[in-house]
């Protein structure tokens, strides 16, 4: 009777006695009629003839800021979540450390998010074990960037970026693929032979070896301050799969320019966690020197915009269901 009365339920794989309870169970009924599985979403993202964008985000409330603009998706960046633990994007944070501040941000959000990896925090083993894991938590994608452990961030200037070898890495690909459990999970695979200055033949190689493996998407990432690598390489590339791009350097390109490539997608991929720095460091300088809130509290959200995102009138209105009146 369940998947005929809510479809989705067999999608979900919830079984036809909890089914039976959903009237008891108004949590499950409402996810019975919810939207596509968050993978599914950014799959069709990724598949969609039209240019996506997806916005950085590093914690829970900024995810959520995130989706309250409008974003389909979510990019939990790797420089943006290990900066807001006061660490380097270096793999100091631990995978287990991101896993658990992805898991808060998926908690909150309906809509995907497609984690910055890294490496995948070592060889095929660790990367597949850490797909099982965001599968557990909600999370729709994962992107890997082909370099190697500890990695360096690709925007250092003067800085080595030693690529992983290409056959390991398709292979790291296509075990992450091989095990993951929902059919729609993404694996991105982040191709970084511009970042370390080998040029279009290395980098579509390296695109061709991994689309081959299984990724959905390839990513392709230059910080020159103009797009001429990118426009090379979706010349070159020739539709053969969905590309994205993070055009942090190169930010004064035109978007129609992206459509015109072909690109997939957009990623825009560090500006909420620059934006809270510039935020932070104002309000903390002008307190510091005045000892007084008077000239910082007009341009500050009230706390009650706080209490909203928390999500408190959930909890109030629980509350009074749950506790015993006085």
């Amino acid at each position: 009777m369940c998947p005929s009365v809510f479809p989705s339920c067999s999608k979900m794989m919830i079984s036809p006695a909890i089914c039976q309870a959903l009237p008891k169970w108004p949590i499950l009924l409402r996810l019975c009629h919810s939207a596509p599985r968050k993978t599914t979403q950014l799959k069709k993202m990724l598949e969609s003839d039209h240019l996506e964008f997806i916005m950085e985000a590093h914690n829970g409330i900024s995810a959520k800021i995130v989706e309250e603009a409008g974003f389909k998706g979510i990019w939990g960046s790797g420089l943006s979540i290990s900066a807001q633990l006061g660490v380097r994007d270096s793999n100091e944070a631990s995978w287990t450390q991101v896993v658990e501040v992805t898991e808060f941000m998926s908690d909150v959000t309906s809509v995907p998010i497609l984690l910055d990896a890294d490496t995948g925090y070592g060889n095929f083993n660790n990367a597949r074990r850490l797909v099982h894991k965001l599968e557990q938590r909600g999370v729709a994608g994962c992107c890997l960037e082909d370099k190697l452990f500890p990695k360096t961030n690709s925007l250092h200037d003067e800085r080595r970026q030693p690529l992983a070898d290409v056959d390991e890495f398709a292979r790291k690909i296509k075990a992450c693929k091989e095990h993951q459990s929902d059919p729609d999970f993404c694996v991105v695979a982040r191709v970084e032979a511009f970042i370390a200055g080998w040029g279009l033949d290395e980098a579509l190689r390296r695109a061709e070896a991994y689309r081959a493996a299984g990724a959905d998407a390839v990513l392709v990432h230059s910080r020159r301050a103009d797009p001429a690598e990118i426009e090379a390489f979706m010349r070159a590339w020739n539709d053969q799969g969905p590309v994205v791009i993070v055009p942090t350097k190169y930010h004064t390109t035109p978007t129609d320019m992206f459509r015109d490539m072909g690109v997939s997608m957009v990623i825009w991929a560090n500006h909420n966690l620059r934006a809270a720095v510039t935020a932070m460091q104002r309000t903390s300088r002008l307190v510091f020197q005045s000892q007084s809130l008077v000239q910082v509290e007009p341009d500050v959200a009230p706390v009650k915009e706080i209490f909203r995102l928390q999500d408190d009138p959930e909890l109030e209105e629980a509350e009074k269901r749950y506790l015993p009146s006085k």
